[in-house]
Order: structure tokens, then C-alpha cells, then sequence
């Protein structure tokens, strides 16, 4: 039979906090992420509205 290793509570709970943190951190990017998307595409919207497009120059 193949061995199993064994965690002491307490260092099964740190191991699950960890996790829980790092998903949490994740969470909060893609929140964060996706808030700074739809403020861009608001900001363009705006502008789209506000004025003729500006003319480039070569």
C-alpha cells in the first residue's frame, strides 16, 4: 500500500487559509479588473458623443 502523509490540524487549516487568500486576492483582481474595463468603455462612449473624431495627423 502506498503511504499517505499526514497533516497536523493545524497545519491543514494554515494550508486552507492560504487558499482561501489566494482566491480571495483573485476575486478582488478580476473585480477590479472588470470595473476599470466598463469605466473604459463608458469614458469611450463619452467622448464618441462629446465630439467629431479627431483628425490624424501623418
Amino acid at each position: 500500500m502506498a503511504e499517505t502523509n499526514k497533516l497536523s490540524v493545524e497545519k491543514a487549516l494554515k494550508k486552507l487559509q492560504r487558499d482561501e487568500l489566494r482566491e480571495s486576492g483573485t476575486e478582488q483582481r478580476d473585480e477590479k479588473m472588470e470595473a476599470m474595463k466598463s469605466e473604459i468603455r463608458r469614458m469611450r462612449a463619452q467622448r464618441s458623443r462629446l465630439g467629431p473624431p479627431s483628425a490624424k495627423r501623418d
